[in-house]
């Protein structure tokens, strides 16, 4: 290891622990769970992922992209022992996706499907946490908010406008041009203004502490202290089909984000030669193992964090080593000073997540590359949010192929007029599939015409397609129907 690596590597650890923090205990906090399991799955992808990960800078953890899957599945299987063994099972079936070299199979996933996915979870995580940053109860749901049936309250409003404020600025050219802030995220910053808000507003407003709600973080004197106090899987579970279900949503869902993750890192730093897409698969599924014997949450390659250990200067793995023992190392000695941490202001760090996710540009930027990619972009989304992360994906997939099949049938077949003479252009391969559009053509042809067939690019004509150009052959002469190159024999 040498001097100059070290120089970097430490700086860029601390800057990736202080953004990860943040997020690691807000994205619990959202999932309904204890922050200290978004820490101690910081732990888990900043140590154990990263010495097994073929990436160098690939930072895992948790992600908010898995958030409103962890709490529809906890919801649905009843309790979050069942769900960590679900996690379990979704880390081994990774690890069999691994060993099987799925991951060549990420780029069959349509964009527009990746770009739908991403958005409804954006919006999902918007519509969660818009509550807690208005200060309504955890359990209150959005429509119940807008109902007028949950009170408001004016701290937490405050905290988390500040917060989003402040995560604006954080973007703006004015505040990108000085230096030293490029090494402070943003993040960070709200979350701090949000505990200093918690600090002052005994002072100022007593009455405003019992409505700005903070997080809560268990206290552990040992590492024997912190496993004693972690939550097991619940064996018993696996008599629960939904079990199986859930396990294979987390296990498609986290490698899709891992492996997509993966993909825009190397625009950012290529390594050579590049990261094997099925080691890291076998690497993350090991975490995803671990996370749900010990009682973490999902573990995914998070892009956010991957993309500040690189814009920071990493050099190896040591930076992301540093960022898990810095995360270990606050959950066991430093929780009092996090429990001053508000809620609202955790939800400010989530909703601008769930902003950048779903921002308007990506529909209009969609919308702009017309049907074939805002249609699938737009039934992803509506599926994922009316029916779930796998139906929504599985609807968006199919609404691709769907249109994808219409182009390709539209465009196999053309029909040009030179006055009587007509023109009929194969692109392809001509199947079964291709009839109706044939016939429609063949029907457009008047009698007494010249039809000349083009049909170098087809290699192969399905049977059914033979027997449609035969039975017009068969019927041309008596409509005064001229062939040229017709590509079967007319009897």
């Amino acid at each position: 290891m040498k001097l100059a690596t070290l120089r970097q590597d430490i700086p860029a650890g601390l800057v990736v622990f202080l953004v990860a923090l943040p997020l690691c205990l807000g994205i619990a906090q959202a999932s309904g769970l204890p922050p200290f399991v978004g820490l101690l799955t910081g732990v888990i992808g900043g140590l154990l992922v990263t010495a097994l990960s073929p990436s160098r800078f690939a930072v895992s953890g948790p992600a908010a992209g898995l958030v409103t899957i962890v709490v529809a599945s906890v919801e649905s299987l009843g309790s979050f022992s069942a769900f960590l063994l679900a996690l379990a099972l979704a880390g081994c079936l990774q690890i069999v996706l691994g060993m099987i070299r799925a991951g060549r199979f990420i780029s069959l996933v349509p964009g527009s499907v990746i770009k739908g996915m991403l958005a409804a979870i954006g919006i999902l995580l918007i519509m969660q946490q818009l509550p807690v940053a208005l200060g309504a109860a955890e359990s209150s749901s959005l429509r119940e908010l807008f109902s007028g049936q949950t009170p408001l309250a004016l701290p937490a409003m405050l905290v988390a406008g500040g917060g989003l404020i402040i995560l604006w600025l954080w973007t703006t050219p004015a505040l990108k041009r000085i230096k030293a802030l490029n090494w402070i995220p943003g993040p960070l910053i709200a979350v701090a203004a949000g505990g200093a808000m918690t600090l002052l507003i005994p002072h100022v407003q007593p009455q405003w502490a019992t409505q700005l709600p903070r997080i809560t973080l268990p206290e552990f004197g040992s590492l024997r202290e912190l496993v004693a106090g972690l939550d097991r899987p619940d064996w018993q579970a696996w008599q629960n089909p939904a079990v199986y279900t859930v396990a294979i949503t987390l296990a498609l869902v986290a490698s899709l984000e891992t492996l997509l993750s993966q993909e825009a890192l190397k625009k950012l730093r290529p390594q050579h030669p590049a990261p094997s897409p099925n080691k890291e698969m076998v690497a993350q599924g090991i975490g995803n193992l671990t996370a749900g014997l010990v009682g973490a949450m999902p573990i995914t390659a998070v892009i956010v964090r991957s993309s500040v250990n690189v814009s920071v200067g990493a050099q190896t793995k040591l930076s992301i080593f540093i960022h898990g023992a810095l995360l270990l190392v606050c959950g066991l000695w430093f929780s009092a000073l996090l429990t001053i941490i508000p809620l609202a202001s955790l939800a400010a760090v989530l909703l601008w997540t769930g902003y950048k996710l779903a921002t308007p540009r990506l529909f209009v930027e969609q919308m702009r590359m017309g049907p074939q990619q805002f249609v699938p972009f737009l039934v992803t989304i509506v599926g994922i949010i009316a029916f779930g992360m796998l139906a929504g994906i599985a609807l968006g997939f199919a609404a691709q192929i769907l249109y994808s099949v219409y182009k390709s049938h539209r465009n196999a077949l053309q029909l040009t007029r030179y006055d009587d003479h007509y023109v009929l252009r194969f692109q392809q391969n001509l199947t079964f599939m291709h009839n109706p559009r044939l016939q429609h053509l063949l029907d457009e042809i008047p009698e007494n015409s010249v039809v000349i067939v083009e049909h170098d690019n087809a290699e192969y004509l399905d049977p059914d397609v033979k027997a449609v150009l035969a039975d017009f052959g068969e019927s041309a002469p008596k409509r005064g129907i001229r062939l040229n190159q017709w590509p079967v024999a007319v009897q």
